[in-house]
């Protein structure tokens, strides 16, 4: 009998693969069918929804119980299928950060020392395993189709038109502990780019322009747009990319850059073009809280069809929430209606 591969195995495999140039290139439509064909009858009605199911938006980022097959339903074909397709919707670097955000469910089974709190199922609440797959629809170059993973702390919704990914928002990633300081991981941060980039721009402002940055010395306890299926009215502050600096701009670039490297190439092409449309001038960069790392603080960079949040105000500061919103396709909806119209049309 052939010993059991663990999921750290599983992911470190596939990366030296991927680093070696072994794996073809991604096809996200080829990897669902891959993964759906890999699945049993059980397991598919857990897994498989109509794209018109409200499920698809019952986005989650808290550890409770979740529709979807997890990786405890798996076997370790279907856990390679699973992965793979995960792969192919992310950039390297967006694969990276979401198997880094689920080993952090061990370190917080170790901190917080309590067997007794566990989910209905009677698994442990913090467990790197208890990640959820979600295909709404068919899979097809034709017909529009979409997936979501999810889990503590992750909330990836893609959405496919055309055959390609026309959407991958909300995109939520969070960390807790935001540094680790104690464990194996001592010193770990997996997020750590997305602080340093923040504070760095913050702190490149002159007294005058900290005056528009700055709208409150307050930060809100969590992203303002927590699981709202759609961006309700969020007033956009702070200071302009037009009133910054050349070198401001440049650090404002790689923060925004940051967040788009998460992202499949292609999509995160697209995207960009979509922001570059609707004008770079028309972003703000907003901030709240303390302008220091160690007491609450949050900031945003908003546009006409961009929202970026970053919020660290819960246990100390040191537990990170981050989205992004595409405020007017998330979950595909605007290219679906487009999609939709196009077909009545024949």
């Amino acid at each position: 009998m052939k010993p059991k591969m663990t999921l750290k195995k599983i992911i470190s495999t596939s990366l030296i693969l991927l680093f070696f140039g072994v794996l073809p290139a991604q096809n996200v439509l080829q990897k669902a069918n891959t993964f759906i064909n890999s699945l049993s009858e059980e397991i598919k009605s857990k897994t498989l929804f109509n794209l018109e199911d409200s499920e698809r938006f019952n986005m989650n980022y808290v550890p409770i119980p979740r529709a979807g097959a997890t990786f405890h339903d798996f076997n370790e074909t279907q856990k390679t299928a699973a992965l793979d397709l995960l792969r192919a919707s992310l950039s390297e670097e967006g694969f990276r950060k979401s198997q880094e955000i689920m080993e952090l469910e061990k370190v917080l089974r170790i901190i917080e020392n309590n067997d007794a709190d566990k989910m209905p199922d009677g698994r442990p609440r913090r467990d790197p395993l208890n990640y959820h797959f979600c295909i709404f629809g068919n899979p097809s170059k034709d017909k529009p189709w979409g997936w979501r993973f999810e889990g503590h702390h992750l909330s990836l919704n893609f959405t496919s038109t055309d055959g390609i990914i026309s959407s991958s928002t909300p995109t939520f990633f969070g960390t807790n502990p935001g540094i680790v300081r104690s464990t194996e991981y001592k010193g770990k941060e997996v997020l750590k780019k997305e602080a340093e980039l923040g504070f760095s721009l913050l702190h490149s402002m002159t007294p005058e322009q900290l005056k528009t940055v700055v709208f409150t010395d307050v930060a809100p306890h969590d992203i303002v747009t927590t699981t709202d299926r759609k961006v309700k009215q969020v007033e956009q502050l702070g200071i302009s990319y037009k009133a910054l600096s050349k070198a401001q701009k440049k650090t404002f670039m790689e923060l925004l850059d940051l967040y788009m490297n998460n992202y499949e190439h292609e999509f995160a092409t697209g995207f960009r073009d979509k922001i570059n449309k609707a004008g770079i001038e028309n972003l703000t960069f907003a901030w709240a809280g303390s302008l220091k790392p160690g007491k609450g603080h949050y900031f945003r960079i908003q546009g006409p069809t961009l929202l970026i949040e970053y919020d660290n105000t819960q246990n100390d500061a040191n537990h990170v929430h981050t989205v992004v919103r595409d405020l007017t396709n998330d979950y595909g909806e605007d290219l679906l209606k487009a999609h939709y119209a196009k077909d009545h049309k024949h």
